[in-house]
């Protein structure tokens, strides 16, 4: 834990080498320590994920939000941000893909990466990065109720289909962490998700928690629950030690 830290807007190079927006913080002190790409829900590249993402850098790890909306609204209001992003049918999975994969890239630069890098998404994020962790080296994944890693999106979803096909090729240890009374991802789907990384041999641990539904680590909005929030930051804690430690 370091109760001091900096934070500040930086500028990466995503996909297809464009420049991109991100949000770093990083813990004082010049120790080599893991890194985090934090990936934004759909609602955008907001404050609440920049409070995750300064979290990250408390529990002692450089910590990186890439904007995926920058091309498509450069300074806008979140909101608005999204709106756009959304008109435009959302981001493809291959230039998210290569978003996170520059914000490792950037993180491993760094003079104290220890080398090693993890990915935390939440809704539409946790889809994501079980997407990036089927593509790219890393050494951590975790998805936070992640929509449509199986299961079939209804018609008009900025998420056009799930992984299942891609699943087999996933390349780091998952997390998952999931609310017993969410519709998407449902217990059904996520006992599907566990079927498929099984048959496959993957290694992944999962948390279900009752009297929680989506969101329920959005401590700005009805879907929080206090008791699956900390549940959760638990084991994200304790995952990223094993994983990302030096």
């Amino acid at each position: 834990m370091s109760d001091s830290l900096t934070a500040r807007t930086v500028m990466i190079t995503g996909h297809g080498e464009d420049e991109i927006e991100a949000y770093l913080a990083q813990p004082d002190g010049d120790r080599p320590r893991g890194g985090v790409v934090v990936i934004h829900h759909m609602p955008g590249y907001d404050r609440a994920t920049k409070e995750i993402t300064r979290r990250f850098a408390e529990l002692g790890y450089d910590a990186i939000c890439p904007n995926l909306y920058w091309r498509e609204a450069p300074g806008a209001a979140p909101d608005d941000a999204a709106a756009a992003a959304r008109a435009n049918g959302g981001v493809p999975d291959e230039r998210l893909v290569g978003d996170v994969g520059g914000a490792a890239a950037y993180l491993r630069t760094l003079p104290t990466s220890n080398g090693k890098v993890g990915v935390i998404g939440y809704c539409s994020g946790g889809r994501q990065s079980v997407l990036a962790a089927c593509h790219l080296d890393l050494d951590a994944a975790v998805d936070c109720y992640g929509a449509f890693v199986t299961g079939t999106p209804p018609e008009g979803s900025p998420m056009r289909s799930n992984l299942v096909d891609q699943l087999p090729s996933l390349r780091a240890p998952l997390l998952g962490l999931f609310g017993v009374e969410d519709s998407y991802p449902s217990p059904e789907q996520v006992a599907e998700l566990a079927e498929i990384l099984t048959a496959n041999g993957k290694e992944f641990e999962f948390h279900s928690y009752e009297d929680a539904g989506h969101g329920f680590f959005a401590s700005d909005r009805p879907s929080y629950r206090v008791a699956a929030a900390n549940a959760g930051w638990e084991e994200i804690a304790a995952f990223y030690a094993a994983k990302l430690g030096s």
